[in-house]
């Protein structure tokens, strides 16, 4: 990486008060990081509160000593994947920027840029503003430098607002999992009414002191909005005190904020330009009377709130016309990947059906790119509002993409119900390679939401579709796809019989994806019967999808070896795949997968005896969000044998938990563990009659699967 640091962004005077313990905090963690042992500091408060003054202030006063890298978080109706690490990227040129605009995944970028701040001759001070706004890939990269932060000398500054984050906002769970010993939480407070006494008195306005205090709670931005406006009084709220002080512009200086608000990110001048007609002049005055700032060649809004202010002040009609003119301009030049969010934005506000199926599908296929995959469900979900407009080929596509992305972020009502929908496009244009191919990928999302009944009966009517058809590459996966049902459900010879069939139409097509999971399902088939065959299918899974570099096949190998063996009490053999399993999606920051093998490997703890180890990875499973059902019941079934075993209270609730979430599945592989951990708690407990009732539940279960190791723990 180059060494160009990047500008940080100038805030207009505002007297720091009350902010003495904050930057002491933030001193403190800069001479940290200079000794080679980074922090994250969190620089939490409402709207206001001077979050980005402070941060601003702090860079500001360290640019001799430190380099300074500035991002931000940009309100858009769905944000644009990376926006900090584009905005830094930008400033910083070289292989950073070139691999963004390659699209490179998202590892990749992001080791780019830590080995850049490894690099680096002074420490630096990375400041992401506005993290509440962050998408997906953004919150990744936030726990990416989170777990490596301590060898790295850095300072990562986060800005947010705690008053907006509900309890399931995503960005809680990215900041709950950073450590602890090398992260700053630093809350900023309002101003206490002494302080707004001497801003007050500062602006030779005392006597409104302690009206002002009341009437803004001490926020700083809104006590220095109402100091700036030159009437009388105190204003009502901040928009007033805002809407006072445009009301005083030129119409030129007016019409370009007007222009301006509609663009969280900030504008460009020449976009102002070609709405307004009114040039520099508009920009200067609105500059110089502390409306806008210039932040690295756009012009954006001292603060968010000032922003707000003038927008909600637009008419319906005006906010819509103006937002078309913007689109215009932005349409008028060749869009970037970046600019694509940007675009659906303003198309979204104008309204402009046709400017949002045209631009929203490539900004969720960019955004799935960058593993942003909220933000793809997001764009796809708005082409689809309008989609009757398009052939119904193209909406078969767009159906498909969302059905995909929904998987991802783990909707999968989502998921299946754009898969049904585009099988139905399909079966009445009559293309049944098409048809098929979806109703065999919904399995995937059938099977997640614990309906493996009607999973069965899509799997058979894909198979009845694709299997009169010339063969190809969806055949081979509607083999492995029945290949890998047979083998959860343990009809393992079955499974393999699936399984040579994928293999056989796999080789013939080139299929790597599909080879990868056949031979897993190998593995994971015979490890009970022949140890020895079914390590040397697993290693060749394991081995093939490494080289692939595919993060999702990479994860099923481990997690599925780890297991197999597991539930074939192997434990040495399972922590052989489970623990570099568990490393390579934590290095990767791919959750879903560290969880799930985090679930199985606290059952490997518990039956190896390790009650401390399997206690502390089971809370840790539980305390995450996100986590899947399978994880869940994994988990719960750790917790409940571990808690029985200690006469610990709470065993019961776990077990309860558990049964709810695995009787729907019909699978062995769900069920007898619940149902031996519930048999083994009643007979702690003298209950001889609820024993028996729970082993009965699943032993029939176990004999038609001719599962060895459930039959004796259940006979």
């Amino acid at each position: 990486m180059r060494d160009p640091v990047c500008s940080t962004p100038l805030i207009a005077p505002m007297e720091l008060v009350e902010r003495e313990q904050a930057l002491a905090a933030l001193i403190s963690g800069l001479a940290s990081a200079a000794d080679g042992e980074g922090r994250v500091a969190l620089l939490a408060g409402e709207a206001g509160i001077g979050k980005s003054s402070l941060a601003s202030r702090f860079a500001a006063a360290h640019r001799d000593t430190a380099d300074v890298l500035w991002g931000a978080c940009d309100a858009l109706f769905t944000p644009r994947p990376l926006g900090p690490l584009r905005d830094i990227a930008l400033h910083m040129q070289g292989a950073l920027l070139s691999a963004l605009e390659a699209d490179r995944d998202r590892h990749h970028l992001f080791s780019l840029f830590l080995r850049g701040l490894r690099e680096r001759k002074r420490p630096a001070i990375v400041i992401f503003e506005d993290v509440h706004w962050a998408d997906e890939a953004t919150l990744d990269l936030i726990k990416f430098l989170g777990r490596r932060i301590a060898a790295v000398r850095a300072l990562v500054i986060l800005t947010y607002r705690d008053d907006e984050l509900d309890p399931r906002h995503p960005l809680r769970s990215v900041l709950g999992d950073l450590p602890p010993e090398t992260t700053l939480r630093i809350p900023l407070q309002p101003l206490s009414e002494q302080s707004v006494m001497s801003l007050a008195r500062n602006a030779g306005r005392t006597n409104e002191a302690a009206r002002l205090h009341a009437a803004t709670g001490g926020n700083p931005f809104y006590v220095t909005e109402v100091l700036a406006n030159e009437g009388a009084g105190v204003p009502a709220t901040v928009r007033d005190a805002v809407l006072a002080r445009t009301a005083r512009l030129s119409p030129s200086a007016r019409e370009t904020l007007d222009v301006a608000s509609l663009s969280p990110g900030g504008i460009e001048p020449w976009i102002v330009e070609a709405c307004t007609g009114c040039g520099a002049a508009g920009l200067d005055e609105c500059v110089s009377r502390g409306m806008l700032r210039l932040v690295r060649g756009n012009y954006v809004f001292r603060h968010e709130l000032a922003r707000l202010a003038v927008l909600d002040a637009l008419s319906p009609l005006r906010r819509r016309e103006l937002h078309r003119a913007v689109l215009q301009a932005l349409r008028s030049r060749p869009a970037s990947p970046e600019m694509l969010a940007r675009l659906v934005h303003h198309a979204e506000a104008a309204d402009d059906h046709e400017a949002i199926l045209e631009y929203a599908p490539a900004a969720g296929h960019h955004a799935a790119s960058m593993g942003a995959h909220r933000e793809a469900v997001a764009h796809f979900a708005g082409a689809l509002r309008y989609a009757d407009a398009i052939p119904p080929r193209d909406r078969a596509l767009l159906l498909a993409a969302h059905a995909h992305e929904s998987y991802a972020t783990g909707d999968m009502e989502s998921s299946i119900s754009a898969r049904r929908r585009a099988a139905k496009i399909w079966r009445e244009l009559g293309e049944p390679l098409m048809e098929g191919d979806n109703l065999c990928r919904m399995m995937g999302s059938l099977i997640s939401a614990g309906r493996d009944r009607e999973a069965e009966e899509v799997s058979r009517a894909a198979l009845e579709i694709l299997e009169p058809l010339a063969p190809g590459p969806q055949l081979a996966f509607a083999y492995r796809t029945q290949a890998a049902q047979r083998m959860l459900q343990r009809d393992y010879a079955q499974a393999l019989e699936w399984g040579e069939k994928a293999v056989a139409m796999a080789e013939r097509f080139n299929d790597q994806e599909t080879l990868v999971s056949a031979y897993n399902i190998f593995g994971c088939s015979l490890i009970q019967s022949d140890e020895e065959r079914g390590c040397e299918y697993l290693e060749k899974s394991l081995a093939l999808a490494l080289d692939g570099g595919q993060q999702h096949l990479v994860f099923m190998a481990y997690a599925n070896a780890g297991s197999a063996c597991g539930e074939y009490y192997r434990f040495e053999l399972a922590d052989r795949y489970l623990a570099p399993g568990i490393a390579y999606t934590t290095e990767r920051d791919y959750d879903h997968g560290r969880l799930y093998m985090m679930s199985l490997q606290a059952l490997s703890h518990l039956y190896q005896g390790r009650w401390n180890a399997a206690a502390d990875t089971a809370l840790a499973v539980l305390d995450a969000p996100g986590r899947t059902s399978i994880s869940h019941m994994a988990t719960l079934v750790a917790l409940g044998r571990l808690r029985t075993r200690r006469g610990d209270p709470g065993a019961m609730e776990a077990l309860d938990k558990a049964l709810e979430l695995a009787e729907p599945t019909g699978s062995l592989q769900r069920i007898g563990p619940v149902r031996a951990a519930r048999a083994e708690a009643a007979w702690l407990a003298g209950d001889a009659a609820t024993t028996i009732s729970e082993a009965r539940a699943a032993y029939p279960l176990a004999l038609a699967k001719s599962h060895p190791w459930f039959i004796g723990e259940l006979a």
